[in-house]
């Protein structure tokens, strides 16, 4: 993301533009939200695969095909997003759709990758609500899935978050406590211990600085030079600045009222502000948030996990499902809606504000060294989730290990796309429940 002028600014280095990008035609003026609504409803109805299968459908459609932004910019935009907590694709796409039409062309973006997961998770929960299915064998067969997608969740990620010893002992060392003392107070003061170790023991030289984002001085433009809509700096304050108030202020509203819908915002929104390294690690803060006070059974919650494995979009749509049966009844609409509000909210004020100075925030060598330490102790985090209440919830017998050693098998050595192993895992619960 470059200041003006400066694509016609000869570069050389590592850092210069592709050749493609300077010759190819320029990138189309800004648009419109019914425009981005449109491209990313078709997003949300077809990526599956998680989020860097999402970060891949993104840059196809919107920089191959459609020209919106160039490679370098969308680079920018995925390591803003990559940093701050939240769903990243989601996170992406809400920038993007910001830089091209406006505050609401980042609702649009939002709006439109998000409803047709949260639709259909929230039509599951009406299932599972009326028809009483959970001791249904392809029930427990989404469970075992579960197993096998956090397990590969937490290989994936340990291999990129924590490749030195330091950063492995963290990530045991965080399990271990959580094992033993799991709570959402805890998770939380893991983190947050996490965060000092990595800066003070987990420091490395400063990112090398790319391209100024939006917010340098003058109007934001793409690397062709076609205009983009920008977040002013005070509104980037603003949005900054209304997250720990959301943070502060709901808990202390809860606290005072009989509300359900206070309760279920405040639990979805501090899950939401809090999770780093994607969305299978909001997994152990919504699980303690629903499941301790009574909102949902841990087989209600490991069933919506396994049955959101098989929708495209986001995982954190999961909020709907758990929000909706949470609420109950013939209104379980309205417990979805507020939960999915809530564990996006902290996501759009965060990237809507760090847009403006991102620039800054990468270049702060103690705030990557911080991140580094809650990286690897995410990975723990991960890892004690998928004992309990995953494995303790899914695996009680030698058939539900072999199915979900198959299942992973299918995930991380062949590669097969999530939905159809989630479908093939229902299907073997069902047949397992039968004979």
């Amino acid at each position: 993301m470059r200041a003006p002028g400066s694509a016609a600014t000869a570069e050389s280095g590592p850092d210069a533009p592709d050749a493609a990008d300077a010759a190819g035609p320029p990138l189309p003026p800004p648009g419109t939200p019914l425009e981005v609504l449109l491209v990313a409803l078709r997003l949300g109805l077809t990526s599956f695969g998680g989020p860097i299968a999402h970060l891949g459908y993104f840059r196809s459609e919107y920089v191959t095909r459609r020209r919106w932004l160039d490679d370098r910019t969308y680079a920018d935009i995925v390591a803003l997003c990559q940093f701050l907590p939240g769903p990243a694709s989601s996170q992406v796409g809400i920038a993007i759709g910001m830089l091209r039409a406006g505050y609401r062309g980042a609702l649009a973006a939002w709006l439109g990758f998000t409803l047709p997961s949260a639709l259909l998770l929230l039509a599951f929960a009406y299932g599972v609500g009326r028809f009483d299915v959970l001791g249904a064998g392809w029930l427990h067969g989404l469970k075992v899935v579960a197993v096998a997608v956090v397990a590969q969740a937490v290989w994936s990620m340990a291999q990129t978050l924590t490749p030195d010893r330091q950063r492995i002992t963290l990530a045991f060392a965080t399990a271990i406590v959580l094992l033993l003392w799991s709570t959402p107070v805890s998770q939380l003061l893991v983190l947050a211990v996490a965060g000092v170790i990595g800066w003070r023991w987990l420091r490395a030289p400063s990112v090398a600085p790319v391209a100024a984002p939006p917010g340098g001085s003058g109007p934001a433009t793409t690397a062709a030079g076609a205009p983009t809509q920008m977040v002013g700096k005070r509104a980037a304050v603003v949005f900054l600045l209304a997250l720990p108030l959301l943070l502060l202020g709901l808990p202390l509203l809860a606290s005072v009222s009989d509300s359900r819908a206070l309760d279920l915002a405040d639990g979805f929104s501090r899950a939401g502000s809090l999770v780093f390294g994607g969305g299978h690690v909001v997994l152990p803060m919504l699980q303690a948030e629903v499941v301790p006070p009574g909102w949902l059974t841990n087989d209600e919650f490991i069933a919506g996990y396994g049955a959101a494995q098989a929708v495209p979009g986001p995982l954190f749509t999961l909020a709907a499902y758990l929000g909706a049966t949470a609420w109950g009844g013939d209104q379980a609409w309205i417990g979805g809606g507020i939960a999915l509000v809530a564990i996006f909210l902290p996501s759009l004020l965060l990237v809507l504000g760090a847009l403006r100075f991102w620039e800054v925030l990468r270049q702060r060598v103690g705030m990557q060294a911080a991140l580094r330490g809650v990286q690897a102790s995410v990975v723990g985090l991960l890892l004690a989730a998928l004992y309990d209440p995953v494995w303790t919830s899914a695996m009680h017998a030698p058939e539900d290990v072999a199915l979900g050693l198959g299942a992973f098998g299918l995930l991380a050595v062949w590669r097969w796309p999530p939905w159809s192993v989630v479908a093939l895992a229902a299907l073997g619960g069902e047949l397992l429940a039968r004979v």
